[in-house]
Parts: structure tokens; sequence; C-alpha cells
């Protein structure tokens, strides 16, 4: 039994190796157009009348679902294009280090979307722990994926800290701007970071 266990891991560890070359290059349209969703959410949040706590979590959990199927479905599309398997064991185990992260952040949105009442202060802290969340997320994929995920996944959780940090500060002066800011942090956060990553990628891939 052990000995199968073994062979088992090392055989997925393989595929994992000859995949992430997959990985990589459905990597690179997958952050530049998640980027450009999340810009375009970002000023469309800015722009429409989503100024409630509710509607801000709601409005940036449905974006990120949206985020996350597109990606799903490019990945797919790259497997296809060559000949790869999209659902392998392999697969399996990147979806299962990614969801812990992922799922506490969108319980962090479903207790925004469902109480109304949460505090400005509160309300500003679930950009950056979503930062933070994701960040780990991210990390976590990294054993599965090119190595530089890791160092985008860190940039995220020190974004998230940093951006904590500072309106926590803000809401002891009692100076937190007004809900329709946040969709800028999101948007510069979750846009124009994976835009300029998956720009960094196309440059850098030579193939």
């Amino acid at each position: 039994m052990d000995a199968d266990w073994a062979a088992q891991r090392l055989g997925e560890i393989r595929t994992l190796m000859e995949r992430s070359s997959l990985y990589r290059r459905a990597l690179a349209p997958t952050a530049t157009l998640t980027g450009m969703i999340g810009m375009a959410a970002g000023v469309i949040g800015w722009t429409l009348p989503v100024k409630t706590s509710s509607g801000f979590c709601l409005y940036w959990m449905v974006t990120g679902i949206l985020s996350l199927l597109v990606s799903m479905l490019m990945i797919r599309r790259q497997a296809w294009k060559d000949n790869e398997r999209f659902w392998s064991p392999p697969t399996r185990r990147f979806i299962q280090a990614i969801c812990p992260a992922l799922f506490a952040g969108a319980c962090l949105g479903a207790i925004g979307t469902l109480n109304p009442q949460i505090s400005k202060s509160y309300l500003w802290n679930i950009p950056a722990l979503w930062m933070m969340f994701y960040g780990c997320a991210l990390f976590s994929a990294g054993f599965f994926m090119p190595r530089g995920i890791k160092l985008f996944g860190s940039i995220y959780v020190l974004c998230g800290c940093i951006s904590m940090f500072h309106f926590t500060a803000e809401a002891l002066n009692q100076t937190l701007p007004r809900i329709v800011h946040a969709h800028i942090v999101m948007g510069s956060s979750f846009g124009i970071l994976h835009f300029f990553y998956g720009i960094y990628l196309y440059l850098t891939d030579h193939h």
C-alpha cells in the first residue's frame, strides 16, 4: 500500500512538472483578462450607486466569481489546445490548495453582504483581508505552478497588511473615506496588479 501511494504521488509530481508549461502559457492571458475585469469593475463600482456595505461586498463577490470562472475556462481552453486533460489528479490538488483561503474570503464577503449594519471600519478592512486571503491562495498555488506565482501572492499579502494598517489608523483618527472609494482600492489591487503581471508574463514568455 505504501509503495503504491508513493508511486502515485511521484506520478502526480511528474505530471505537475510536465503541466507547469501549460499553466505558464495559460497564466499570461488569464492574468491580463482578470486584470481588465478588475479595473472595469472598479470604474463601474465607482460610477454606479454601489455605495452600501452589503452592495459593495455582493458586487465584488460576483466580480470575483466571474473572474474565477473566466480563468478556469481559459485554462480549460489551453489544455484542450495542447491535448491535455483538464480535470486530472494534479488539477484537483491545485484546486484543493487554493480552496481554503478562497473559502475564507468568501465567508468574509458573505458576512458583509448579509449584514448591512456593519461598521465603516469593518468594511474598510474587507478589501485588505481579501488581498491577504487571495495572496495566501496564490502562494499555495505556487507549489503547482511557475515559482513566480509565489512572489505574486506574497505581494498581495504585503499589500493587504499595509492596507489594513493604513485603514485602521484612519479609523482611529476618524478620517476613513467614503465607501465608494473602496472600489478604487479593489480595482487597483485586483485589477492593475493582475494586468501588469499578465503583461510581464507575456514579455518573459520565450516560447
